[in-house]
């Protein structure tokens, strides 16, 4: 069954929700749509997905599943786009745009694919608060330090207020879609991640929940108990930000509304809680504008750094068996549960590179 020229594909990507969700909002606008996830372990450069990302992502598409009837392929993005535009006569794609070194070549072939079908391509934000290239110095260069980058999206205003779900009109028509199951993003016997399902709740609801209960129980300790690392004050939204499950918009919003509601009792707190947003702000505005940074330093006085090649040294950082009480804690909270404390995390990260002199990449 063939698509109307009304009708486009949605191509979810690390943008996992129906809210405050520009791509899907015009893809609505525009008549019938028809969501699609692919799972892409080919395309050229990408960087692997790892296996805890990988049982994040399952839930968080089933949980997606339940309110969207989401075809799912894997495979190049491009190929497999390229592919459900011919059968099914779609006339556009809708997605949300992607910062990787590698996610600029991706979108201009699914751009030239789709071109030869007659299909349009429509690219939105939403992953960020600010595009990359929206915050600049005042000599129009890309921002190398943090104060200041921060200080510059202050200035530039409150981002827009999130938007609500939009009415969707699902297309009606039928493709062939893999299974979650097909996906194969579990981990196989033994269940290494069963520690995984006490602390965290994917999806979108879950997102909004774990938000909620932050303002509401972490937010007025955060701005001195976020160094604590035995608190628990830290709000744990980074894998729901990561999958696209809230947006950093609708965060901000609610951060600013938390803090209003208690009369301005809260606005340091907040205060220093956005400027930890900002962080992960300015890490992918760096990896926008200085993509080599994955694989070299980002100051080319260290690209010839000595580094030691001591494997058993690694493997015991890696397990949280170095015989340091803080970065062993550190590492078995990440084998435990899928994350670390963000001082912790430092500390552990500082120790691979400046004592053991272990190479980060």
């Amino acid at each position: 069954m063939w698509l109307m020229k009304s009708s486009a594909i949605m191509w979810f990507r690390q943008d996992l929700r129906l809210a405050d969700h520009p791509a899907l909002c015009a893809a609505a606008a525009a008549g019938e749509v028809l969501p699609v996830y692919v799972l892409d372990d080919e395309t050229p450069g990408a960087w692997p997905m790892g296996a805890a990302s990988r049982w994040w992502l399952h839930h968080s598409l089933a949980k997606l599943m339940e309110r969207v009837p989401l075809i799912l392929r894997r495979g190049a993005a491009d190929r497999v786009l390229d592919d459900l535009l011919r059968d099914t006569g779609a006339m556009a794609i809708y997605f949300t745009r992607g910062y990787a070194p590698w996610s600029g070549n991706l979108e201009r072939r699914v751009k030239e694919k789709a071109g030869a079908h007659g299909a349009t391509v429509q690219r939105y934000g939403g992953f960020l608060l600010h595009e990359p290239e929206t915050i600049r110095n005042g000599s129009g260069e890309a921002y190398k330090v943090y104060t200041p980058f921060a200080r510059a999206c202050f200035a530039a205003g409150e981002p827009k207020p999130p938007r609500a779900a939009p009415e969707l009109r699902w297309w009606r028509g039928t493709t062939a879609s893999d299974s979650l199951a097909d996906l194969k993003l579990l981990p196989v016997k033994p269940n290494w991640a069963s520690g995984f399902e006490g602390h965290w709740q994917p999806g979108e609801v879950g997102a909004r929940q774990r938000l909620a209960a932050f303002l509401a129980e972490g937010l007025a300790g955060y701005a001195t108990g976020r160094d604590e690392p035995a608190l628990t004050v830290t709000s744990r939204l980074s894998p729901h930000l990561q999958s696209g499950e809230i947006s950093p918009a609708e965060l901000w919003r609610a951060t600013r509304d938390a803090a209003a509601r208690a009369g301005g009792r809260l606005d340091g707190a907040a205060e220093k809680f956005l400027k930890e947003v900002l962080w992960r702000e300015f890490s992918y505005h760096l990896l926008h504008h200085f993509p080599h940074i994955p694989e070299h330093a980002f100051k080319p006085e260290f690209e010839a750094f000595p580094w030691r090649n001591d494997g058993e040294s690694l493997r015991r950082w890696q397990r949280g068996l170095t015989g340091y009480p803080i970065v062993d804690a550190g590492m078995r909270e990440l084998w435990s549960t899928g994350t670390m404390h963000n001082r912790v995390r430092m500390i552990a990260a500082s120790f691979l590179i400046k004592d053991l002199l272990i190479d980060w990449r």
